[in-house]
């Protein structure tokens, strides 16, 4: 479940068009209605709180969505006119100005499992939906500068026909130097790092996760830095119907860092940056990166800007 908390999207000359405002005849006082609407990929539920102040066009006029479940059919059976999907997904991005739509993700302790599906993990990490983490490295102290890194072709040299704890090397030289100074300075080191192999190799899950694990341990053990990690294990578009939420280049794992695992210190964006080597450039395989550090708003850096100055 994720809460949308823009209020600019009821500010959009579009948004109110794609609802309808009905009341309870039998009722004097406030009524609750649910309207469900398909976006692309999530269905949108919106809570509308009716008052005959509302219905007289009061200042105090409220929309407020409350839920975005992530399901391909219309939970409540309200169907939308030929276009108003296009309509409400295009008042979305014009509210936001081409920026990600800042999602709350619904997050519950118990939902944090010891195993990732089937596959046990090692031990301080832990699972939540496609995500495995990291939460807390020993000496890792939360803070409202934010030092974020990609790992594969960022931080290590790695392989995809080698597998194995060991299978990494030290892309640059100077990343230990650079990681210690910044964690002296005050900044929380973080890794987000996609691994869809995880999802994707069914019958030799623990194989791709004691790997991906055993390389980012190592790594840590190496640099001897306190690092938080998250990894996104869901599929991207060509591997899933849609893009999971967590996979970059969607912003899902940072939400997450940012809303449950930095103690609830907001993050200075002026200080915070991000590094990854997807940037979009020709011999790149892809803009994840980029894309990723443009949706959070977060200045972005490749590698060899960063750690071969």
């Amino acid at each position: 479940m994720l809460i949308v908390k823009n209020p600019k999207l009821f500010q959009n000359p579009n948004f109110p068009n794609l609802f309808s405002l009905r009341t309870n005849p039998r009722s004097s006082s406030s009524s609750l209605q649910l309207l469900s609407y398909n976006l692309s990929q999530f269905s949108i539920t919106a809570l509308m709180s009716t008052t005959p102040k509302v219905l007289q066009g009061s200042e105090e006029d409220s929309f407020a969505i409350s839920k975005v479940r992530k399901r391909e059919q219309n939970v409540l059976g309200v169907d939308l006119e030929e276009g108003d999907s296009k309509k409400f997904k295009e008042s979305i991005e014009s509210s936001s100005h081409g920026k990600e739509v800042e999602l709350e993700i619904a997050f519950c302790r118990t939902d944090v499992k010891n195993k990732y599906k089937e596959a046990t993990l090692l031990p301080k990490w832990k699972a939540f939906q496609t995500v495995i983490f990291l939460e807390q490295d020993e000496g890792l102290n939360d803070s409202s500068k934010i030092a974020a890194f990609d790992f594969d072709g960022c931080l290590v040299n790695t392989s995809v026909k080698k597998v194995g704890p060991d299978a990494w090397s030290l892309l640059y030289p100077s990343i230990p130097e650079k990681l210690k100074e910044l964690y002296n300075d005050g900044y929380k080191l973080v890794i987000f790092t996609n691994e869809s192999n995880i999802e994707r190799w069914k019958n030799k899950r623990q194989v791709a996760i004691d790997s991906k694990i055993g390389r980012l341990n190592n790594f840590i053990k190496h640099v001897n830095v306190p690092i938080q990690v998250f990894i996104a294990c869901g599929l991207g578009k060509t591997g899933a119907k849609v893009d999971d939420s967590f996979r970059k280049p969607k912003p899902g794992m940072w939400r997450i860092m940012q809303q449950q695992f930095n103690s609830g210190i907001p993050v200075d964006m002026d200080q915070s940056f991000y590094v990854g080597d997807a940037a979009g450039r020709k011999r790149d395989h892809s803009d994840a990166d980029i894309k990723f550090a443009e949706a959070i708003g977060l200045k972005f850096y490749v590698p060899e800007e960063y750690f071969d100055a």
